[in-house]
C-alpha cells in the first residue's frame, strides 16, 4: 500500500490525471483511441468482470457506493460505507506490465484475505473491517463525492443517429425537428435510386428519419446513475457500471 503521507498528492493526481482522461477507461492504453473510450468491447468486458467478482470484498465492509479509477502509477478505490459520511481511499501502485484488473485483483484480494484472517481470529466482522480500514486512507473528502450523478441518455438507437450524420448532442436542441429534417434531405439526395443511389441504404435513411422524428415528438430516456471516467458500485445492487458519458445531470 501506499504510503499515508504521500496519499492526499496521489489522490489529488489522480483526478486530475486519470488514465481513462486520455486513454481506454479499461486499461488506459492511448493508442489509436481517437474518441473512442474503450480500446475494445473485450477489455471493458473483462474488467466489469473482474469489479463484479470482487464485489464480497465491498459487501464485506459494508459499502454503499464506490468509485474506481486509475492514473499511470495508482489505482483508487473510493469507497463510502452505509452510514459513513467520509470517503476513505485505497490506493495501490500499479504493475508493470499488468492492467489495472490485474492489479485491483491483487488489491482486493489483498484485502479481503486480512479481513478474513482478522475476522477468523477475532470472530468479529466489525474488527475486521476497521482492521481493513485502517489500511485505507482519509484525507477528509466528504460523501459528495462518491455519491453517483443520475443523468438522463435518449433513448433512441445510435444507427439512426449515424445513417442521417447527426450526433447525440443535437438531441437537445430547439430545432430538433429542422436539423432531422435537414439531414435526411442531404443524405437522400446522396442516396435516392433517381439519383443513381442504392435503394437499400435509401430505404435505411428513410427508416432512420422516421424513427427520429417520431422520438422528436414524444422524447423518451433512460435514467442511469454514476460518474464519467470512473467505474461506479452500488451496494443496493452490488454491482459495478461502467463509467457515463459525459453529460450533465437531471
Amino acid at each position: 500500500m501506499a504510503g499515508r503521507s504521500a496519499s492526499t498528492e496521489r489522490k489529488d493526481n489522480a483526478i486530475v490525471s486519470a488514465a481513462g482522461a486520455s486513454g481506454c477507461l479499461s486499461c488506459g492504453c492511448r493508442q489509436d483511441m481517437g474518441r473512442r473510450k474503450y480500446c475494445s468491447i473485450d477489455c471493458r468486458q473483462r474488467l466489469r468482470r473482474t469489479l463484479n467478482m470482487r464485489t464480497g470484498l465491498l459487501r464485506a465492509l459494508n459499502v454503499r457506493y464506490a468509485a474506481f479509477y486509475f492514473t499511470d502509477d495508482t489505482i483508487i478505490l473510493d469507497v463510502l460505507p452505509f452510514g459513513s459520511r467520509e470517503i476513505s481511499s485505497f490506493l495501490y501502485p500499479r504493475t508493470d506490465n499488468k492492467k489495472p484488473a490485474e492489479d485491483f485483483r491483487s488489491m482486493a484480494d489483498m484485502l479481503g484475505n486480512a479481513w478474513w484472517d482478522e475476522r477468523k481470529r477475532t470472530n468479529k466482522k466489525y474488527l475486521a473491517s476497521r482492521l481493513v480500514f485502517e489500511q485505507a486512507h482519509h484525507n477528509g473528502s466528504k460523501a459528495d463525492q462518491v455519491q453517483p450523478l443520475e443523468i438522463r441518455i435518449p433513448s433512441i438507437k445510435g444507427r439512426s443517429l449515424i445513417r442521417l450524420k447527426l450526433g447525440k448532442s443535437v438531441l437537445g436542441s430547439k430545432e430538433l425537428h429542422s436539423v432531422i429534417k435537414s439531414a435526411y434531405r442531404q443524405q437522400a439526395m446522396k442516396h435516392h435510386p433517381d439519383r443513381g443511389g442504392d435503394s437499400s441504404a435509401f430505404r435505411k435513411i428513410h427508416q432512420a428519419y422516421q424513427e427520429l422524428i417520431e422520438w422528436a415528438e414524444s422524447p423518451t430516456f433512460i435514467r442511469r446513475r454514476g460518474f464519467p471516467d470512473k467505474w461506479f458500485y452500488d451496494g443496493e445492487t452490488n454491482r459495478w457500471v461502467q463509467p457515463t458519458p459525459r453529460r450533465e445531470a437531471s
